[in-house]
């Protein structure tokens, strides 16, 4: 694997959506592009091993099951697809209405998606038993809803146990969500520049709603405007940090227990996604400058900078031992990172 100023380079004939790596081995990847077609590719030399084909949209989806045997991919269009890895067959597909997410169960083949029109649906592979859950008033289904609500729902009886809404909830979709480890923690972002820290078992909103004043505070900025809005949230693993990206490039480290701003990382421009490093303080950032940064959450300082996209990127996804990093961006390019730090 090359340094970090010459990545491995795949190149599309598309800009790529999405990228996710297998869980059990980290050694395959899977990415949805603007073709329609999701690729499941080797990723120590960037064979392709399957192509997902036979969707009628940009494939914005495309993620392994818990013990990756099975890809699931989905289109714009709502059309879903599961495929097994061993045999590169299609097993399952359906067609639900304009696709929002897909999630596998952490433990279990069971396919989870929401939709445009305010419904989660949830499915057991290949068997294809479903159950809807319905929201009459709402868009953005799962937990977070466009009209700024959070649903805590319970999977096997159908109902939700909790519904965070008015001034408890956001005044703005949301646009993200993280839970920690045990899931009894979610972090809430929105399009209205707050994230909320809500406890799944109480339903009881913590005093997150206060960031984007502290954020304002710390920048000296009374007049910025209220749409900076949260692109993406997420739990330290192994301190008690959370960390919020902002539209306007601000990474903003958190403690968990007390709420305080701890430190402000700025960036050359919007931050697209973030993702915490399994075992250590290290916390990733994409933008749409078209970099990946990684940054220590302990001192606030960057760690390490990697270029060589020439337009934003859409996703990253990082493997256990934090060595590699994958890129997807709209330059039609994956590229594969060597990660290095002093202290490895």
């Amino acid at each position: 694997m090359e340094g970090p100023g010459q990545p491995v380079k795949l190149i599309w004939a598309c800009s790529v959506f999405c990228v996710s790596l297998d869980p059990v081995t980290n050694s395959l990847a899977v990415t949805g592009g603007e073709d329609d077609k999701a690729y499941v590719w080797r990723v120590s030399d960037g064979e392709v091993l399957l192509e997902c084909t036979g969707h009628k949209d940009s494939v914005t989806c495309a993620l392994f099951s818990h013990d990756s045997s099975l890809v699931a991919s989905g289109d714009m269009s709502g059309m879903i697809k599961v495929w097994k890895v061993e045999t590169k067959e299609e097993i399952w597909s359906f067609e639900v209405g304009d696709l929002e997410w897909l999630e596998w169960h952490p433990c279990a083949p069971v396919l989870l998606a929401g939709t445009d029109d305010g419904n989660m649906w949830m499915w057991k592979i290949p068997a294809g038993d479903c159950k809807t859950f319905q929201s009459s008033a709402c868009k953005r289904a799962v937990v977070g809803y466009e009209d700024g609500t959070v649903r805590v729902w319970d999977l096997k009886q159908g109902n939700a146990t909790h519904v965070i809404k008015g001034q408890d909830g956001h005044q703005g979709a949301l646009t993200c969500l993280a839970c920690n480890k045990d899931g009894s923690l979610v972090l809430t972002g929105s399009v209205d520049g707050c994230a909320k820290l809500i406890n799944t078992v109480t339903g009881k909103v913590g005093v997150m709603t206060t960031l984007r004043e502290e954020l304002k505070a710390s920048k000296g900025s009374k007049d910025e405007e209220d749409s900076n809005s949260v692109e993406s949230v997420g739990f330290c693993n192994i301190l008690p940090l959370i960390a919020v990206a902002y539209l306007d490039g601000t990474l903003a480290i958190y403690d968990l227990s007390s709420q305080v701003l701890r430190h402000r990382c700025q960036h050359e421009a919007g931050i697209v996604h973030l993702q915490w490093e399994e075992s250590s303080s290290v916390v990733s950032t994409c933008c749409l400058d078209g970099a990946l940064r990684l940054w220590d959450a302990r001192s606030g300082n960057m760690v390490s900078e990697y270029r060589g996209h020439t337009a934003e990127i859409l996703d990253f996804a990082i493997n256990r031992e934090a060595s590699l990093a994958i890129t997807a961006s709209g330059d039609n390019q994956v590229k594969v990172f060597c990660l290095q730090r002093p202290d490895r």
